[in-house]
């Protein structure tokens, strides 16, 4: 046997895609080479696997290797193709069963000692080979040329509709979580081959998904933390309700942080596809996936200092960014008008479409970013224009030059913006009084809301389209004049005026009410006049 087949997978945007490891080995002059689209840490696993497999005591062949990664046109990096690549190597040179690798997965990084070591990605690549599962059919002239039967505990007995993959025994408990596939953990590359090789004193049990409740999650703030702000947290309500964006605009100290660190309490439970869809996103990208994070929704807060690539993606092959990493989530950003302008615009497409695509000269990635943004700023670069007591020292040409740092096409695309005034002192000595409801309870009514929505249409109402806004948000006749006369005065675009339709519609599901009447309009209109009132 100078051939074999090792299936794996490849970390791209959360989808794992697959990756067929072919090792073949000839005659010739001793050489080892690695073709199929590999960036430097896969080329330097040559290194790597010619010392992990001496070290362990397996003869490395002195012949001419090739080893191919398929599809050529799939970018591949991570050191992940390590274990596949040197499992190919033993089964082509005749030290482990070939037969052995069929209807498996493999991926890990080997150390020089043959000791497997922890991979990002684990969660991503086991919801790939869930998807990907094969019965075991007709595959096996294709994953192999050994003419020998699958062994007797891979018989059709099982169909093979349970895939197997094999990952390093520190990442295992973390794909584990995923329904559908049997996840395997080796510590090591000689006791992985013992199992292989069917060693009954070395068979690799499956890897049982870890008790989430010893990794639990620290509590969510409380909203009832939040002194005063009543139209504030009422307005952070209704965005949890609809899913829309929001601007919240306001002195320092006035809670804006504090409100927004809060909006995640508020919003529903994850369904078990939003988990396994937030999950592999986070595994496949470098800040890894805890179990800790399972069903909790993203809240993402990158700095004012944040490059385009890092907020939306980049790199070559592309990587997702903060918009992506908050997908299902929150994205705040705070002090918004700190960011540099051609960020910011980069932001336009995605809050409005909920996806962003990456292209390059020769990858082109599409990630998902349907998050709520919540952002927060200041009235002017001091912070304290329109303060009662004469504190801010701006000069009107200075405030309007802090403002126009944020665009009008961004604006638009924002549901809620909010003027947020300073607590005073009376407010805050009186902190029992000004306590308001919980989280919790409000939670109850956003789920509610939530529920009406999917029932209705099978989405939020910030994501629906200008047709299904005509059929869905319209107002009695009080609301809808109402709505026609704010239109004119305020100069609205088309998106504003269907926007505050939008928000009328989840405030109207909030009360339970059929259309959205002549107060739920005004109360959406509301929510749209503080920016243009500084």
């Amino acid at each position: 046997m100078s051939l074999a087949v090792v299936r794996s997978r490849a970390p791209a945007a959360g989808r794992a895609p697959e990756v067929t490891v072919e090792v073949h080995l000839a005659n010739g002059l001793p050489s080892f080479s690695i073709v199929g689209l590999p960036d430097l840490e896969v080329r330097e696993s040559r290194e790597r696997v010619r010392a992990a497999l001496q070290n362990c005591g397996f003869d490395f062949p002195v012949r001419r290797i090739t080893v191919n990664l398929a599809p050529a046109d799939l970018p591949k990096e991570s050191g992940r193709f390590d274990l596949p690549i040197a499992l190919g190597i033993l089964a082509a040179s005749g030290q482990i069963p070939a037969d052995s690798l069929l209807y498996r997965e493999f991926a890990g990084e080997l150390s020089l000692t043959g000791a497997l070591r922890p991979m990002r990605g684990a969660f991503a690549m086991a919801c790939g080979t869930a998807r990907g599962g094969r019965t075991c059919a007709a595959d096996a002239s294709l994953e192999s040329r050994s003419a020998l039967p699958p062994p007797a505990d891979q018989q059709p007995a099982q169909a093979f509709h349970v895939p197997q993959l094999y990952l390093p025994a520190a990442s295992a408990a973390e794909a584990a979580l995923v329904p559908g596939v049997d996840v395997f953990g080796a510590a090591d590359l000689p006791s992985l081959c013992a199992h292989l090789a069917g060693s009954a004193d070395a068979r690799l049990s499956p890897v049982a998904a870890p008790d989430l409740g010893a990794h639990a999650a620290a509590p969510a703030p409380d909203m009832a933390d939040v002194i005063g702000q009543r139209a504030a947290r009422r307005a952070l309500e209704v965005a949890a309700a609809g899913g829309h964006h929001v601007l919240l605009i306001g002195p320092p100290g006035a809670g804006k942080s504090m409100l927004a660190a809060r909006l995640p309490g508020l919003l529903p439970p994850m369904t078990d596809d939003e988990a396994l869809a937030s999950a592999a996103l986070l595994s496949a990208s470098r800040i890894g996936f805890k179990p800790s994070q399972w069903r909790q929704r993203p809240f993402r807060a990158p700095h004012h200092s944040s490059s385009a690539a890092a907020l939306v993606g980049g790199r070559n092959p592309p990587e997702p960014g903060e918009i992506t990493l908050a997908h299902l989530g929150v994205l705040f950003l705070d002090e918004l008008p700190e960011f540099d302008r051609v960020v910011l615009e980069t932001l336009r497409e995605p809050l409005e479409a909920g996806r962003i695509t990456i292209s390059r000269a020769a990858w082109q990635a599409d990630f998902p970013a349907a998050c709520q943004l919540i952002a927060a700023m200041n009235p002017c670069p001091c912070g304290w224009r329109g303060d009662p007591g004469g504190r801010c020292r701006c000069t009107p040409e200075v405030a309007a030059r802090y403002l126009r740092k944020l665009s009008g096409p961004l604006l638009d695309r924002i549901d809620i913006q909010l003027d947020i005034p300073a607590l005073t002192a009376t407010e805050l000595a009186a902190r029992a009084a000004s306590a308001g409801e919980s989280s919790a309870a409000i939670a109850e009514r956003v789920s509610a809301a939530r529920e009406r929505q999917r029932t209705r249409q099978g989405k939020t109402n910030r994501e629906l389209d200008g047709r299904e806004v005509d059929d869905v948000c319209r107002p009695d006749a009080a609301g809808e004049a109402l709505l026609r006369e704010a239109g004119e005065r305020f100069g609205w675009s088309a998106r504003a005026y269907y926007r505050v339709l939008k928000v009328a519609r989840t405030v109207a599901d909030l009360a339970g009410a059929a259309m959205p009447s002549a107060g739920q309009v005004a109360e959406a209109i509301q929510y749209r006049r503080a920016f243009g009132s500084l």
